[in-house]
């Protein structure tokens, strides 16, 4: 047998058993897909819907010396980008299990959280006397996820960060839309 023919066998035969295959009800379309998309999550608004004044409230501190706001998410500090901050993200269509991962690399472990039904994780970090001076968290809504990171940097804390990253994100998450 020539090369040719062995070659149009060989794709006759890949037909039929495909043919077969489509037969039997097993098809490439009967087969679940790997990465299902859950949509988008709601709608956040800027800095997820929450005021200077609720931010300030809640972290606790005197005054915001910046405040940046973007396309992505808005950051509240109060002596540049070294000192105590408050900053807000909102992802589309990214996964959270990749910023939640990113925390455990570099030595905050995650734990699990959930806010009004959804599901997400709060991580921290401590100083050497043990106090936390750093906490992010965030819910993940569809394909889309929500982070809050509270971070007193070399400061003494105002405030517990994690109850002020969880309070703001309690607020965002009831005004979801």
């Amino acid at each position: 047998m020539t090369s040719a023919r062995l070659a149009v066998a060989i794709a006759g035969a890949a037909v039929a058993l495909a043919s077969c295959s489509g037969a039997s009800g097993d098809t490439a379309s009967d087969t679940p897909a790997t990465t299902a998309s859950e949509g988008p999550g709601p709608f956040f608004g800027v800095c997820g819907g929450l005021t200077d004044d609720e931010v300030l409230a809640a972290f606790a501190v005197p005054a915001f010396a910046v405040v940046t706001r973007n396309s992505v998410g808005c950051e509240w500090e109060t002596s540049g980008p070294t000192g105590p901050s408050v900053s807000f993200s909102w992802y589309r269509g990214s996964p959270i299990g990749r910023e939640r991962m990113g925390s455990e690399l570099i030595g905050r472990p995650a734990e699990d959280i959930e806010i009004d039904g959804q599901p997400g994780f709060e991580a921290r970090s401590e100083n050497a006397t043990g106090q936390t001076y750093l906490c992010e968290n965030g819910l993940q809504y569809g394909d889309d996820f929500v982070h809050f990171s509270v971070m007193y940097a070399d400061s003494v804390p105002t405030a517990d960060p994690c109850a002020v990253a969880r309070g703001l994100l309690e607020t965002v998450a009831e005004r979801a839309q």
